[in-house]
């Protein structure tokens, strides 16, 4: 820890949850916490200050202690003491002192975003002292100043300066930290108006000093791409193919040419519907380390385009991306590749979640929002045809929603289609990942003329790259004020609130959405769907059999069925907060609704069963309990 942090307390680790002699057995094992006022299914919970002894009894023999910030559940109030105990499914453990605790009122964390486009941020002690720097009238140049100060451990007390944020990307999901949200308040940024939001929080990682990094490794490139083989695409594939054969052709004696790896995957339509279109989606060529740039050239030299049409101009493009991002393997050998692209090439639009025809039921963002997690950047080169003219507004919309990544969207029409044109996009993307590798290993680019966006991702790739390869952590500070939006640049956010979410409550979202959406679809006229919010109680009240799953059977919006935990967070919800009334009232929007439960429910099932999402808080927590920190974005 540097000199500036000198008066903060040292944060140390979740996982060892308990030090010191082992608890003494607790009776009553049924026991349950003690709800928050006014709630019917959340618990009250507090996170443990520096020096949280456990006790027997209030005041009694010291029997443990708990490391800072662990999370506890809060069975007893008693004189200024606390019982607690990690798992709301476990007996309590002991008692610790009230005034070595933090109420923590919602299960919600801040996470850092890559500073691509924005400086590094500067933590303050109080809120006034942060409202001090977004009022001022030089504030990049203060800005500035105080990071300076902060890295050169020369910080004036007087200014409340507590850390600046790390200099590389700190990937919550490749090194989880813990920095919940202690409170909030509503804002405008003083520059521009802009609504921000003003945070008080606590950090600290989960792994105490330094993580062990791997064996040193050049930063090196994968890229998926994923093509549309349907009939109208024979041009842009034989293109394609040109680009790569040509340009790694001029490094293949270089090291560089080492560095970039490239596979694809083809896709068409349903082959059940339209039976000569052969499949939905095929791996051409593998992404390996061990092979080179050849074997793309001679898979895509090989491929050819579906003889018939498919069911209408749109494409099943989305199981081909998810396919990549899915079943690509990004992560070699225990050696995960430094930067991750997929470049999807095609003319038409994708099949929506509701097309009978879809193999994938959930929507563009969310397929993104699975690429994202897993620090994939989707690029898409749309080939605005005129066969498809009518679909181009539509077919945008998707994909801008698909191609966004730290806070960019790298989405590049091709307009008219024109094949000159797609042939310099596609060299100029691929000699930009090419100097991605340069810059990263310390070369000067050579590309010339690339967009301004494609310079950003390599930056961006490169953040996380050295952010996981040095294990840089978050801050180690007890209590902090900072703004989600930068405060230099509120046009970029600094920070994104998450939900700290349990395996068990990410079950409950989507078994009840999945209650929602059959009792939805199973009415029909406006007094059915009076009955349906009725009907609905009954079945998610026998949803509350399962002590996994913790629901409100008396919930009076939609929001309510999906649980408390939901409530008076940061975020607006055009679905949540949907009455009966309202519900019977929606018309049109109720289909449009009922969709976009039923992509929710999908995409929390998926994020479900990625053993890469959850982190254990304590050592022997159960499964159910792992957490994981899902963007509020992801909620319905």
């Amino acid at each position: 820890m540097s000199a500036h942090l000198q008066g903060c307390i040292a944060a140390i680790a979740l996982g060892a949850a308990l030090a010191g002699p082992g608890f003494p057995p607790v009776a009553h094992a049924q026991e349950r916490p003690l709800l928050v006022e006014g709630a019917t299914t959340i618990y009250q919970r507090v996170l443990t200050r520096p020096g949280a002894a456990v006790h027997g009894e209030p005041a009694g023999e010291r029997t443990g202690r708990y490391e800072p910030f662990q999370p506890l559940y809060v069975y007893e109030h008693r004189d200024g003491w606390l019982r607690v105990g990690t798992s709301p499914s476990r007996p309590p453990a002991g008692w610790i002192s009230v005034e070595r605790s933090i109420d923590w009122k919602q299960n919600i964390v801040a996470a850092f975003t890559n500073p691509t486009n924005r400086n590094r941020q500067v933590l303050f002690d109080t809120r006034g002292n942060l409202e001090w720097l977004l009022n001022h009238e030089a504030i990049r140049a203060v800005q500035e100043q105080l990071i300076s100060d902060a890295d050169n451990d020369r910080l004036n007390p007087e200014r409340g300066v507590l850390a600046a944020e790390p200099g590389e990307y700190v990937d919550i999901r490749e090194r989880f930290y813990l920095m919940p949200i202690l409170d909030f308040a509503e804002d405008f940024h003083p520059l521009d108006y802009t609504p921000l939001l003003l945070m008080r929080v606590a950090s600290l990682p989960l792994i105490e000093g330094p993580a062990m990094a791997p064996e040193p490794v050049e930063f090196d490139a994968g890229v998926m791409f994923v093509i549309d083989t349907t009939q109208s695409m024979d041009p842009y594939i034989r293109t394609t193919r040109r680009a790569i054969e040509d340009i790694m052709a001029g490094v293949s004696d270089s090291d560089i040419g080492e560095k970039i790896h490239f596979g694809a995957i083809g896709f068409r339509d349903n082959a059940d519907a339209a039976p000569g279109i052969v499949y939905r989606t095929r791996v051409l060529s593998a992404l390996e380390r061990d092979i080179g740039s050849d074997a793309i050239v001679a898979a895509l030299a090989d491929t050819d385009t579906a003889r018939v049409s498919s069911v209408g101009f749109n494409e099943d493009s989305l199981a081909g991306v998810e396919d990549a991002i899915l079943e690509t393997d990004w992560d070699q050998n225990g050696v995960p590749f430094a930067g991750k692209y997929i470049i999807l090439v095609t003319d038409a639009g994708p099949k929506g979640p509701g097309d009978p025809n879809a193999r994938t039921n959930i929507s563009a963002g969310d397929v993104q929002t699975l690429a994202e997690n897993k620090g994939i950047a989707i690029l898409t080169l749309h080939l605005k045809t005129p066969a498809g003219q009518g679909n181009h507004r539509y077919a945008e919309r998707q994909y801008r929603a698909l191609s966004q990544f730290d806070q960019e969207t790298y989405y590049f029409a091709v307009d008219e289609g024109s094949e000159a044109a797609f042939d310099a996009q596609v060299r100029a993307i691929v000699n930009a990942l090419l100097d991605h590798v340069r810059i990263a290993m310390g070369r000067a680019p050579v590309a010339e003329d690339i967009d301004p966006s494609l310079v950003n991702l390599g930056y961006a790739m490169r953040l996380r790259f050295l952010g996981e390869r040095r294990g840089t952590a978050a801050p180690e500070v007890l209590s902090t004020w900072i703004t989600d939006r930068a405060a230099e640049a509120p046009e970029a956010w600094a920070l994104t609130p998450r939900l700290l979410i349990t395996k068990n409550e990410l079950s409950t979202i989507a078994s009840v959405l999945e209650k929602i959406v059959e009792h939805a679809e199973s009415a029909q006229s406006s007094e059915s769907q009076n009955l349906s919010f009725r009907r609905l109680r009954d079945a998610i009240s026998r949803l509350a059999v399962n002590p996994d799953l913790v629901v409100n059977t008396e919930f009076e919006t939609l929001g309510g069925a999906v649980g408390e935990f939901l409530a008076n967070l940061p975020y607006q919800s055009r679905i949540m907060d949907f009455t009966e009334d309202r519900w019977a009232n929606a018309g049109t929007l109720r289909r449009e609704i009922i969709d976009e439960l039923r992509q929710k429910t999908d995409l929390y099932r998926r994020l479900h069963n990625d053993p890469g999402n959850w982190i254990a808080l304590y050592d022997g927590a159960p499964d159910g309990e792992h957490v994981f920190a899902m963007p509020l974005k992801a909620l319905p």
